[in-house]
This record gives C-alpha cells, structure tokens and sequence, in this order.
C-alpha cells in the first residue's frame, strides 16, 4: 500500500487531505476496487512514519465521501461489491517517481544524466545528411538499424566477445530489453534468481510474467545449490558496477558462473547498462559472454549518455534474437531510426564521454559521502568503485517509513524493500549521486532534517544477509 500510494505527502495541505486525496485517486482509478481492504489504522500510520490520527482522519473523510466502509471486526474496506480485479499495474517506487513528477522535489530514486553531452547533439548533427540521404527504407527495423547492429557488434568484438549483427536486437532502451526477454522466455511459476539486492525494474519485468523470483547474495554466490534446489529458468545478475553496491564481480567467479549456468541449462542475462561507469583508473573484467557465448548481455547508451537517448540492445544467440524481434514487431515494428543513426555515431566516440563522465561522476560521489559524513555520521555509507549509486544502511528505523518522511521534506529516494526480491534490505536506502553539487548538498540537508524528525516504531529491523562476491 505505502508502494501505491507513492508521493502522497508532497503536496500542501494537512497531510490527512492529502493521504486521502491520492486514496481517492487510487480508488477512482480502480488500482483500489470494490471490496479492496485497506491496512489498519496503526500499521498504515507506522508505515507511512505518521501519526494514527493523520491515518483515522483520512478514513474518516472518505467514509463520509462513501468511498470506504468501516465496520468493526472486518476492518476497513473500499466501498461496493468487489468485481473481477483488472490486471495490475507497477506500483513499484522507481517507476511512480517518473510517472508522477514534482515541482521542487529533489529526485535522488531514479539516476540517469540529466542533460544530453556535446557528443550526443553532434551526433545528431552528423546524422542529417544520412538521414536525407535515405531511400527504398520505410523506417521499420525490428531488429534494429542494420548500422548501428553492425558497431554494436564490432564494439563487442573489441571487448573480447566475438559477435555478429545476427546476434544483436536494439531495443527502446535497456528496460524494453529486460522486458523482451521475460515475454520470450519466462511462463508463469518460472523460477528466476536474482540478486539481493537488485536493479528493481529487473524484478518488475520478471513479475510482470508471473515468475517466481529466488533471491542470492549480490554475484549470484551459491549459484550450483540454489540452482539444484530451485530448477531455474533463468538467472539475472549485474556483473559491473552493481546496482545499488557498486559491486564487480571478479573474472574467475565470472567464468565459473557462466559455465555452471550453461551446464545446469539456466539462460543467464548480464545486465550490463552501468558497464561503462567505472571510475578513473577503475575497469571491470570482459561480459559474462566472453566465458560462454550461450549468455545473453543486455546494454544501452542512457546511463553513460542521456536517458532520452532511448537505445539499448540484447547481445545473444542468434536464434534468441530472432525470436525476440517477432515478439517486438507486434508492438512497435522497430525504434526511432534517427536516434539509431545518432547512436551508431556515438558509439564511436564513446571513449571521450566515458573519459569525461568518469571523472565527473567520481567527484559527484565523494561529494556525497562528504556531506552524508558530515551532517548524518551515524549512517553507513560504503565507497563504491563506480556506477551511479549508494547503498546506504540506516542505524534504526527501515527504509521504507524513511522514504515517506523525506518526501515530506522534498527528497525522492528508493527503500531498499523495493529491490529486494523477498521484501528484504528493510534498513537500506538507494540514493544516486548524479545530481548536481549544490542539489546533492541540498538534498542531504533536507534528509538530515528529515532524520531528527524521524521517529520510527520500536522493534529490531531484521538484519541482511552478507553480500559474498
């Protein structure tokens, strides 16, 4: 429920008006149908950090409204007979963020840069004349531009990853990616692995097909057991700079994952959209595929570039990809072609805007951790050697009423809940560090006041397993 009801309290006015209003919404919107039950007074008012009263008041209003029923003994419930539910929709914190933006409200939940480079705009410059250039093409390519298929290839080649462009499907993006391959190769009550923590628009995509997830430690240590254990489908890891720890796995444990996946005949995806964000003088070893071809590799351009660069792609089996472009063609015949061109440009002057961005992001992370260090000590803030992320443990409390609190101070971050696959990592938070020095600066000294007001329910948090590489 507190998922659901995303930024409630970010608005102005008494914060019963508001909790009551974005239920309404829920309500009208049907994501609460008839007959729905909603949590009781005490366990909404300790979730959402507020008091029972704020939570008693809102109800009170919406029984008045006739939108809910209170009757003692059976709780309280949306009013009307409850219909056949309709297909559920995300309610997961990462993606509400993006569908229900603020003004004034610094977003340290979702990380991506926030402007295009100078690269990207000249690319696009370059691109005009090819563009103008082109005949006997109607623009549609499921299985992506052949151009940027071909650099995409070549640029796997140059890792140590032989490919060919039968071998690459560009996608909308690395979520359309991760999406494609739940659709073509999880059926409902499939078992996935996945790490714990986790990128948690990965565990969206794998729900979404009603797979059963499975969580490891972060690298998918233990694999051969749970594979035993649990028969899985598939397994999904983020072998480079780690979303949320900024973890990389080694070379040896990456050979030995990928083979013990081939042979256990458990497809692995390698998530590696953050690949390219090591810090200066930080490299991560060669993709999982380059220690067995049968693994499949997802990348894209929007975390090293800009996130309204919207392309990504599947590096696979050619016989995967082929599947994977029927089941595209059905929903969007293929990309934006002008991007596609732009980003086969880019690919070739990658290494200058990794270059740069590394640098710029290193600096961004210690400013950070400096300003967390100084204004909230007590947290646990461990260095990471790249990506976008922190994972940050709270000393008391849990995440998830966190979040709540400092969204009431203008601070948008994710709870650690919502990246693990079993509701797990209770006392952690996710924050990016992308934004710029005065934001980041800012955003610590509202979540810093927002901690002296924070005032969780007694009861030990339980602890989280350690995270093995």
């Amino acid at each position: 429920m507190v998922e659901r009801l995303g930024r409630w309290s970010s608005g102005r006015g008494p914060l019963y008006v508001l909790l009551a209003a974005r239920l309404r919404t829920l309500i009208e919107d049907g994501e609460l149908p008839p007959g729905s039950r909603l949590p009781p007074d005490r366990a909404l008012a300790s979730a959402l950090a507020v008091g029972r009263s704020t939570v008693v008041a809102a109800y009170d209003q919406l029984v008045v409204e006739g939108r809910i029923v209170r009757r003692q003994g059976s709780g309280t419930r949306v009013a009307g007979a409850a219909p056949a539910p309709p297909r559920a929709t995300t309610d997961a914190p990462a993606f509400l963020h993006l569908l229900e933006p603020q003004d004034g409200m610094i977003m340290l939940a979702c990380a991506a840069p926030d402007a295009p480079p100078v690269e990207l705009v000249e690319a696009y410059t370059r691109t005009v004349p090819r563009l103008a250039g082109i005949t006997a093409d109607i623009g549609y390519h499921p299985m992506g531009q052949p151009a940027l298929r071909h650099a995409i290839a070549e640029r796997y080649r140059h890792r140590g990853v032989p490919t060919t462009p039968d071998q690459v499907l560009v996608t909308t993006g690395g979520q359309q990616a991760l999406s494609l391959l739940a659709r073509a190769l999880l059926r409902p009550g499939d078992r996935v692995l996945v790490e714990t923590p986790t990128y948690p628009g990965a565990l969206e995509a794998f729900r979404e097909e009603g797979a059963v997830l499975r969580g490891l430690p972060v690298g998918l240590t233990g694999f051969a057991g749970a594979a035993a254990e649990h028969r899985p489908v598939l397994a999904y890891v983020t072998a480079s700079y780690h979303n949320p720890t900024g973890a990389v796995m080694p070379a040896l444990h990456r050979r030995r994952l990928a083979e013990t996946a081939a042979a256990a005949g458990v497809v692995l995806v390698d998530d590696e959209v953050l690949a390219d964000l090591g810090f200066p003088g930080e490299s991560a070893p060669p993709p999982l595929a380059a220690y067995h071809d049968q693994v499949i590799t997802i990348g894209s351009l929007s975390k090293v570039a800009w996130g309204g660069l919207r392309v990504g792609w599947v590096r696979a089996p050619s016989r995967v990809v082929a599947r994977l472009a029927r089941l595209r063609a059905v929903h969007d015949l293929g990309g934006n072609v002008p991007a596609q061109l732009a980003a086969a440009d880019l690919l070739a002057q990658l290494g200058t805007l990794q270059h740069r961005g590394a640098a710029e992001r290193k600096a961004r992370h210690d400013h950070l951790r400096a300003e967390l260090a100084r204004h909230l000590p007590d947290w646990h803030v461990p260095a990471v050697p790249g990506g976008q992320t922190l994972w940050v443990r709270l000393p008391r409390g849990d995440g998830t009423s966190f979040t709540q609190a400092a969204l009431r101070h203008g601070v948008a971050v994710l709870p650690g809940t919502g990246l693990d696959a079993g509701g797990g990592s209770a006392e952690y938070l996710r924050l990016h560090f992308i934004a710029t020095p005065d934001d980041l600066t800012e955003a610590v000294r509202r979540l810093a006041t927002a901690w002296r007001g924070y005032h969780p329910q007694p009861g030990r948090v339980p602890s989280m397993p350690t995270m093995a590489i």
